[in-house]
């Protein structure tokens, strides 16, 4: 008899710590701050960061379900007196051409000189070898410039980013250049959205340092599915309850720096859901599942009304389906604290 009992402790002992080293559900959110979340799948491991504004850090794990564990590195810390001494935001870590890229936005104190730049390590483990400043990326007009992203197309690479049509913030549109290597643009920018629906312009601002209304696209990401490409984008100011996400997309065979070929959705795609508790969804990336099988928004949000752009906004994850037509259904963001199924693997 207990022989039996030891047999049947041990079962469930094992069984008890597979389930804690492998459970099949998570909630969110990821972790308990961090905004304009960001990953990318290598090798069987995740590489995450977010906007921490004063240094850049990776987090690498095998589930982003379970990055509240992910061993965590600093990389690099802004430095003083230059022209990337503050205002680090929206970092995004790409593996392009065998080495890896991390792309930021960064000012030196004024938000006016946001401009964007990269780093490059030659590692084949981005936690481990050398982050090099490779320099400041920018199209000729040289104008105020947030959230960077790249990514190939029909064998062209290019970048999107937030930028001004001027040198006054008045408002902030998507603009798109093709690259000739990973840290230089090629050519001049084609802007390709401006904030013009209403859910795109709830901007008011209470700073007495800016204008007293901005209206806002920023943040885009690029989505390719069945013949078609997408980037979403977040719009309306993140200090406010409406930030949410639009749409523009485009044939995969057209030319992506004809600004005529994209269409803007003319409502929001994923937006607050009060009723969930989750305000100013926006600033998102994607990403597959480990098998590959399944799409993924990472996103951040807030848990309450009227916290703006500050350390509430959290990272959070949920799945993603595509409509009939082809275009992506984000569905509505889901509820903190709610089990949802970890990506398949």
């Amino acid at each position: 008899m207990r022989g039996k009992l030891a047999i049947l402790f041990l079962f469930l002992s094992v069984l008890a710590c597979r389930q804690k080293a492998d459970p099949e559900t998570f909630t969110n959110p990821l972790l308990p701050s961090g905004a304009d979340p960001w990953s990318i799948y290598k090798d069987g491991y995740y590489y995450y960061t977010n906007t921490l504004g004063n240094r850049l850090a990776i987090w690498k794990t095998k589930s982003l379900a379970d990055l509240k564990h992910a061993e965590k590195k600093v990389i690099w810390n802004a430095v003083p007196g230059s022209n990337y001494a503050s205002g680090i935001w929206a970092p995004e870590l790409h593996f392009i051409e065998n080495k890896w890229y991390m792309y930021f936005a960064g000012d030196n104190g004024k938000n006016e000189n946001h401009r964007l730049y990269v780093l490059e390590n030659s590692s084949v483990d981005p936690m481990q070898g050398e982050w090099i400043l490779k320099g400041k990326i920018s199209d000729p007009s040289d104008k105020w410039a947030i959230d960077g992203t790249v990514f190939m197309h029909n064998g062209q690479r290019y970048m999107a980013w937030s930028g001004w049509e001027g040198d006054v913030n008045k408002r902030q549109d998507i603009y798109l250049a093709k690259m000739k290597n990973p840290w230089t643009i090629e050519g001049k920018r084609v802007m390709l959205s401006k904030p013009e629906f209403d859910w795109e312009t709830h901007g008011d601002l209470n700073d007495p340092d800016n204008p007293p209304h901005v209206d806002v696209n920023e943040g885009p990401q690029f989505l390719a599915h069945e013949g078609k490409v997408f980037i979403i984008y977040s719009a309306s100011g993140c200090w406010t309850d409406f930030y949410a996400l639009g749409m523009l997309s485009a044939p995969a065979s057209s030319d992506l720096m004809d600004s005529t070929a994209w269409t803007k959705s003319e409502k929001p795609v994923f937006f607050q859901t009060p009723e969930n508790g989750v305000y100013a969804p926006g600033h998102n990336s994607f990403f597959k599942s480990p098998d590959g099988a399944e799409d993924w928004i990472l996103y951040h949000a807030n848990d309450e009304p009227g916290q703006g752009c500050g350390e509430h906004r959290s990272p959070r994850a949920q799945k993603f389906t595509w409509r009939a037509d082809g275009t992506p259904d984000f569905g509505t963001p889901a509820k903190a604290g709610v089990p949802l199924e970890v990506p398949s693997h």
